[in-house]
């Protein structure tokens, strides 16, 4: 039997407490702060707003230098941009794109953590020949501008597109841009090879959905359990819309020898709201659809194509843009009110990381049946089933972090470790109803705890932990705040004993 040395175990309250907040912002998770609306709130608000959240990143349509000031010394990466209505004159004049970066860049970077600028947005598809042939040329001078000042490489540039410049998205393994936009993407594409600036696309599953409104359609779409779609092509399982469309975009990209250039995803998003005709627009898929998303980047999986990391993705949005034109679902899509409340929760909040995700599941029948021991994937199941398991049972609303990296639970860093890590949660968070170890009859229930040791730190898998842990702290809460450090310590550590004593069978020394 496995023996943990006294080190560890006073180690162990820590990466216990650790597990329960994490409060590092995370690089791969941005939003769009969009400026169409008379109601937003003062950008220091904003600023106080997005340091109290885990986003790590903000896109600009523009370069509102009172947003850039507000988020000077956070740290968050901002990207600015240039409008459509600028380009011509970027391109034309190369003392115009100097006075460009000298206006919205030099005054404020470093302080203001300025990372990329965006010349124009889904410039291509605007199918206006002479617009499209003057954004190269303005990439071109704004670039030589940054160079100018060095920071040639420390600010990158680039464009952002439509998912229609592509003219074959599935099945992703056939990718491909349309034969009309390919000469000038081949210009773009090889500016930014050489600047190493990331592809940028606006993937929507949302209006995948709309095309496309079948229940199995939404399920694949939210991220939710569903049956997957095979590729014809190179026999992967997708469990979601998301990484398919990220994928066909690498395929296209792949296609055109341009392998070596990264994908930013500068916006994606799901809205809460919409006119009665519109398919779709909800609170619990708006819930579902972003609350899934950043469980999956969280997961550090990737997609298919691009395993192993975390595609850098940006939200749309941080609040709704209540000027814009357009269906309802146009004016919806915020995360945060004007009064900086959470329009409903996704887990972005840096003190709790716990959204409360409606269920999708069935109605159950009754009486309930009840269960014990713990929920583990069944031998044999794909690791494409198992990532849809991890990442439905993380947006369900449970605490994902110990299989984050650093977590005592992230090794070994397998979808079947994290997956089964996730699925256990869920189930023991949900009153241990048989029906909540299901996952698409690829989970089933055990005796056999499957705790184990790893890298020095303890993974428990819980039994009814969680009820145990809001126990002591509601009774930490209840004392006098004068005193709480000091008593949270002396809580945990009659928490951390109990738990690991009860359930975890190793020998304590």
């Amino acid at each position: 039997m496995a023996t943990l040395s006294r080190r560890s175990l006073f180690l162990f309250p820590f990466l216990l407490v650790s597990a329960f907040y994490l409060t590092e912002s995370q690089p791969f998770i941005g939003v769009n702060y969009g400026q169409v609306a008379d109601n937003l709130p003062p950008p220091m608000a904003t600023a106080n707003l997005l340091k109290s959240t885990t986003i790590g990143k903000v896109r600009l349509y523009g370069a509102d230098a009172s947003i850039i000031k507000a988020l000077a010394n956070t740290g968050i990466g901002i990207i600015v941009g240039a409008g459509n209505g600028e380009i011509p004159g970027l391109a034309s004049d190369p003392n115009l794109a100097t006075q460009w970066v000298n206006s919205n860049v030099l005054p404020y970077y470093p302080s203001s953590n300025i990372i990329l600028i965006t010349i124009g947005n889904e410039v291509l598809t605007t199918m206006d020949q002479g617009l499209i042939s003057q954004l190269l040329p303005a990439m071109k001078n704004v670039q030589n501008a940054l160079s100018a000042v060095s920071l040639g490489g420390k600010v990158r540039v680039s464009t952002v597109h439509s998912m229609a410049i592509l003219s074959q998205s599935d099945p992703p393994s056939s990718g491909s841009f349309s034969p009309m936009f390919q000469d000038a993407l081949r210009g773009l594409l090889q500016f930014q090879r050489d600047n190493g600036s990331p592809l940028a696309i606006n993937p929507y599953p949302f209006f995948a959905y709309q095309s496309d409104s079948r229940p199995e359609t939404l399920a694949f779409c939210l991220f939710q359990p569903n049956s997957g779609r095979v590729d014809s092509g190179s026999g992967i399982k997708y469990m979601n819309m998301f990484d398919a469309q990220v994928d066909a975009v690498r395929s296209a990209l792949n296609a055109m020898g341009f392998k070596d250039i990264e994908i930013l995803v500068a916006e994606t998003g799901w809205p809460y709201g919409g006119d009665s005709n519109e398919v779709g627009p909800s609170v619990e898929n708006a819930r579902a659809y972003n609350g899934n998303l950043i469980a999956h980047l969280r997961s550090m999986v990737g997609t298919p194509l691009m395993p192993g990391k975390s595609v850098e993705t940006y939200i749309f949005a941080l609040y709704d843009e209540d000027l814009k034109p357009g269906p309802a679902s146009e004016r919806a899509f915020g995360l945060f009110k004007p009064d900086l409340t959470m329009t409903y929760d996704v887990g972005l909040s840096k003190s709790s990381q716990t959204p409360s995700t409606p269920s999708t599941t069935p109605a159950k029948p009754s009486p309930k049946p009840t269960a014990t021991g713990w929920c583990v994937p069944k031998a044999g199941v794909p690791d494409a089933q198992l990532q849809a398991n991890l990442d439905y049972a993380c947006g369900q609303g449970v605490d994902c972090s110990p299989i984050q990296p650093g977590g005592a639970c992230f090794e070994p860093n397998t979808v079947l470790s994290h997956a089964a890590y996730a699925m256990n949660l869920y189930y023991q968070t949900t009153q241990k109803n048989p029906w909540n170890c299901d996952f698409s009859q690829t989970a089933t229930l055990t005796s056999q705890n499957p705790s184990k040791l790893s890298s020095g730190s303890i993974c428990i898998y819980v039994l009814q932990f969680l009820s145990m842990t809001r126990t002591y702290t509601s009774k930490l809460l209840n004392r006098k705040r004068s005193h709480i450090v000091v008593r949270m310590h002396a809580y945990w550590d009659i928490v951390v004993w109990s738990v690991a004593r009860d359930f975890y069978p190793l020998k304590w020394t």
